[in-house]
């Protein structure tokens, strides 16, 4: 008999599993306030197909947040609805900041690793060169290297 990987029933903080009760008294507040902030769209747990609220770890963690900052920091309910919108645009924001971030890497990695030489001539002309070809000019010394990464420094 293989052994049954329990792992892959157990919920995670997002599976709605609590009841309108047991997250009031997990969130330690009554109800009729989960009911308010499920109103003002502060906290909006799952549906049953009945209509019935159910909750999960992660919604009880927001809504220990909401009280803290309404009773300990004195933000209106108002204002904690903007604070939660603000911290969903971070979120998102933070996530599309990686994805670019993949993007640029895979861009760079198939322009042959983002790195170009250039070369100026002795009447000022810049060409491009390849990585390790000397300049066209004996006597010149001249190489820049650039990366796309690098910021200029504007502080001289």
């Amino acid at each position: 008999m293989t052994p049954v990987d329990r792992s892959a029933f157990a919920p995670d903080d997002e599976t709605p599993v609590f009841v309108i009760s047991v997250a009031a008294e997990l969130a330690g507040m009554h109800a009729q306030t989960l009911r308010q902030y499920d109103r003002l769209g502060l906290v909006t747990p799952s549906r049953t197909r009945g209509g019935g609220r159910r909750y999960s770890q992660r919604d009880v963690a927001l809504l220990r947040e909401v009280q803290r900052l309404s009773q300990e920091e004195g933000v209106s309910l108002s204002g904690i609805a903007r604070i939660l919108e603000l911290e969903n645009q971070v979120t998102a924001l933070r996530a599309r900041v990686v994805e670019l971030a993949a993007e640029l890497d895979a861009v760079r990695a198939s322009a042959g690793g983002g790195t170009r030489v250039f070369s100026v001539s002795p009447s000022g002309d810049v060409y491009a060169a390849r990585l390790g070809e000397r300049p066209r000019h004996p006597r010149s010394q001249a190489l820049v290297v650039w990366t796309p990464s690098a910021r200029p420094r504007h502080d001289r």
